[in-house]
């Protein structure tokens, strides 16, 4: 069931918006306190990684989300580099997710680290002095039960509470009030509008409009011309600080896909059939895994020269049968010209429902060849290339028999460099290991706050959204701008 705040006028700033300041990061200095007041970057530290994202201290080198990894370390060679524990994030967003359940039934989140909140909704606040207490509040509860920093925007709408959190960080709060949005948003750059892309952004440039009240000055009529109708009536609207959409409780998902990203191009054409069906059984699994099918079959194909290429097909009915994945991704792909070598595959589906109608012969197509929802889910592309060896992935959590808890602060030539702390601890020594040594092992991550609880809440206790699993999107970053 998808629940709606009332779409009404507000008089007060009863929606809030909470941005995690730098999430991934932040929860990997407060995880390693040899790293704290230190660049750390996050995201993939292969030859293609990007970042997903980076502390305050590597973005003052200009280090910033979906920025390509050996850019980041020319940049910033000295930070520590670290690939990814989406698992703990998500665990540390459900900590947040209790806290902002417990002030509102109406919590819409946007990623793992970005929400809205109808306040009004939840009786938290009816006023901007009780909505200032409510945002307070929440900040203080989210440092004492994560020990993270977060900002947040509290207005009549969902665009200006995110205006505000965004001029709120790091690790600040700012209301907006009532009658002086015009004023706020007037000298602002139109780029701060939702909807006002870098290609939207060159078109009212072009037309020498480059601040919101330039927007509002050049009128309805103008903006249409220039943009479009649906487009045009909504950026104005937007510009005289109109917004009404609601807070949603929950989406649903529009789609369901996964996609690999290979260190070096595939060439083969029958590896590159190989990795298609094996996405299209991921994806499968996924589906079944929410309860969904769909329609509409998707390949996404990025080729060596980065080009890429999306090809669709839509059945009869909606499926989850993994033949029929299978089948119609086989069949997108021989649209496809991949002899200059691919470096990413995506299956997808769309055009979701809760039913299935069902293809006998596909059913036993399926049947003959088992059953892929009892394969495991398998590693990454770059991982299956790597040695036989044990993988230490950096900034992952180990244990030793003699020395504790720690965590890896890199590896290669048959050694793993370890540094020993804990959350709670100082910043610990660091020791070097073979490999293979039999008293190293992976460990699970030490929570942030040990003393902390989890904070009950309703019915509905759930991280918000995982990137990259946003409705099918496959976003590195912790949000879709920098601003975390």
């Amino acid at each position: 069931m998808v629940w709606y705040s009332i779409v009404a006028v507000r008089t007060a700033p009863t929606i809030l918006h909470l941005d995690m300041d730098a999430f991934y990061a932040s929860v990997e200095q407060a995880s390693k306190p040899s790293l704290r007041g230190k660049a750390v970057v996050v995201g993939g530290l292969g030859p293609r990684g990007v970042v997903a994202t980076a502390s305050y201290e590597a973005r003052a080198f200009g280090v910033h989300s979906a920025m390509p990894m050996a850019q980041a370390r020319r940049l910033a060679p000295n930070a520590a580099y670290l690939v990814p524990r989406f698992a703990f994030y998500r665990s540390v967003s459900e900590q947040v997710t209790s806290l902002l359940r417990a002030l509102s039934p109406l919590v819409e989140p946007l990623s793992l680290d970005e929400a809205f909140v109808d306040l009004e909704a939840g009786g938290a606040a009816w006023d901007a002095e009780s909505a200032r207490r409510a945002g307070v509040k929440l900040r203080a509860d989210i440092r004492a039960v994560t020990g993270l920093t977060g900002s947040v925007g509290l207005a009549a709408s969902k665009m200006l509470a995110k205006i505000a959190s965004e001029k709120a960080k790091p690790d600040g709060l700012v209301l907006i009030e009532p009658g002086t949005e015009r004023a706020l948003l007037g000298p602002m750059p139109v780029r701060a509008l939702p909807g006002v892309g870098p290609a939207t952004n060159d078109q009212l440039r072009r037309a020498g409009i480059h601040t919101v009240a330039e927007l509002a000055e050049a009128g309805e009529d103008e903006l249409v011309r220039l943009l479009g109708k649906a487009h045009g009536h909504a950026l104005y609207a937007m510009a005289l600080a109109r917004d009404e959409r609601p807070v949603v409780a929950e989406r649903e998902a529009k789609s369901v896909s996964v996609e690999d990203t290979y260190d070096v191009d595939i060439h083969d054409r029958v590896r590159v059939g190989l990795e298609v069906q094996r996405l299209a059984d991921r994806c499968v699994r996924r589906l079944r895994a929410a309860g969904l099918s769909g329609r509409t079959i998707v390949l996404k194909v990025r080729r060596y020269d980065f080009s890429t290429l999306t090809r669709s097909e839509t059945l009869r009915g909606p499926t989850d049968d993994p033949a029929v994945v299978r089948e119609t991704a086989a069949r997108l792909l021989a649209s496809v010209d991949t002899t200059g070598g691919v470096r990413l595959l995506g299956v997808g589906v769309s055009g979701l429902a809760d039913y299935t109608q069902e293809d006998l012969f596909a059913q036993a197509a399926s049947a003959e060849a088992g059953n892929p929802d009892e394969e495991p889910e398998q590693e990454p592309a770059a991982d299956r290339t790597a040695p036989a060896e044990r993988r230490w992935l950096a900034g992952h959590d180990v244990r030793h028999a003699e020395y504790g808890h720690g965590w890896v602060q890199g590896s290669g030539l048959g050694r793993v460099t370890v540094r020993f702390e804990t959350p709670g601890s100082p910043p610990g020594r660091v020791r070097t290991f073979f490999v293979d040594d039999p008293d190293l092992e992976p460990a699970d991550p030490l929570p942030l706050v040990p003393s902390a609880r989890h904070v009950p809440a309703g019915p509905e206790d759930t991280a918000l959204p995982e990137p990259g699993d946003r409705t099918g999107e496959r976003v590195p970053s912790e949000s879709a701008a920098e601003g975390g």
